[in-house]
């Protein structure tokens, strides 16, 4: 027997065909799962993209969200990428709006029942443009103090990508951190104009070996590999490649995205999803960051610099010690 829809089911339908239509997603209550879409401008090997990544796989293994993504995709592409996901019916949209700022929030207002979530150096933008950003700078400096006390030659070689916000910051806790411990410390510092070159990093880290450094804060992918092949250590950077250079990596600041994906999901399930600032959940308040576990350097380090890392890292989450966010350029020097 053929089932005919009845009066209400029919507009029902011809709502949500209207709502898809127009790029708008249909209430979040009526689905099990939150329709994501991600969209990189660089691998999601890459250390930064990478966090977000697992991130919301892990959401996606919990079974709260259906997830897609593309990566690699070109500056110049973003918004037709944004676009086409917004017109697909994706609720959440996350990705980086460094380089295409006034593209992304361009969509958002073109897409005002859309979730856009996006890593941004500029405030939020009613009613549905939220931004975070890499706020680890507190981890940072804990990971700086343990170089601070592992050199030996007092001289440490930092590889950046560019010298933006992102990046300044996290260099600047690391260099306060290592003085922390060691005043008398020294930095080179070297950006290699690149998000993604290992080759590029390692020659990079290989000159700074060369005049002197015996410790290198690996902001990029390809330093540790320098490091490692010369016999110097290295201190990572919002990932633990510990694993991986079990004779290299003395420490890492860790960035967790977990806490921020997590309430910006809560925020779109129960239609409360606005245009705010989400950076202050990378902290380490609220788990956000963390010094790694030191691994196969455990014991290694000296005992009065990790009684003091300890120290200061109870201050941080007692709220009595504030580590300094300097987005300025670090400059190679004392």
């Amino acid at each position: 027997m053929e089932i005919k829809p009845n009066r209400r089911t029919s507009l029902k339908l011809m709502l949500a065909a209207t709502a898809l239509a127009a790029g708008m997603p249909l209430s979040v209550s009526a689905q099990t799962k939150i329709k994501v879409a991600a969209i990189y401008t660089v691998p999601v090997e890459q250390q930064w993209v990478g966090r977000i990544h697992k991130a919301l796989n892990a959401a996606k293994a919990r079974g709260e969200i259906d997830y897609q993504f593309s990566e690699n995709v070109k500056n110049a592409d973003y918004e037709r990428v944004m676009r086409q996901y917004a017109e697909a019916g994706n609720q959440l949209i996350i990705g980086e709006a460094f380089a295409v700022e006034g593209a992304a929030r361009k969509v958002a207002k073109d897409y005002p029942k859309v979730a856009f979530l996006m890593g941004s150096s500029g405030k939020p933008q009613a009613p549905n443009f939220s931004v975070f950003d890499n706020y680890i700078q507190e981890a940072s400096y804990l990971s700086g103090m343990i170089a601070g006390g592992m050199t030996k030659t007092n001289s440490i070689g930092m590889v950046g990508g560019f010298a933006i916000p992102e990046v300044n910051r996290l260099m600047h806790a690391f260099m306060a951190g290592a003085r922390d411990v060691n005043p008398k410390v020294s930095f080179l510092v070297t950006f290699i104009g690149s998000w993604f070159d290992p080759p590029k990093a390692k020659e990079a880290a290989f000159a700074q070996i060369d005049k002197g450094v015996d410790l290198l804060y690996a902001e990029r992918f390809g330093v540790s590999d320098a490091a490692k092949e010369r016999g110097k250590l290295a201190v990572g950077n919002v990932i633990n490649t510990q694993q991986q250079y079990p004779q290299t990596v003395v420490a890492s600041a860790l960035w967790n995205m977990e806490p921020t994906i997590d309430r910006v999901l809560a925020a779109v399930k129960s239609n409360q999803f606005k245009g705010e600032d989400y950076g202050q959940y990378s902290g380490m308040k609220f788990k956000g960051s963390e010094l790694a576990p030191l691994g196969t350097f455990e014991g290694k380090v000296p005992a009065a610099v990790m009684d003091k890392v300890r120290a200061r890292e109870k201050e941080i989450l007692a709220g009595k010690l504030q580590i300094k966010v300097d987005d300025s350029e670090p400059k190679s020097g004392k």
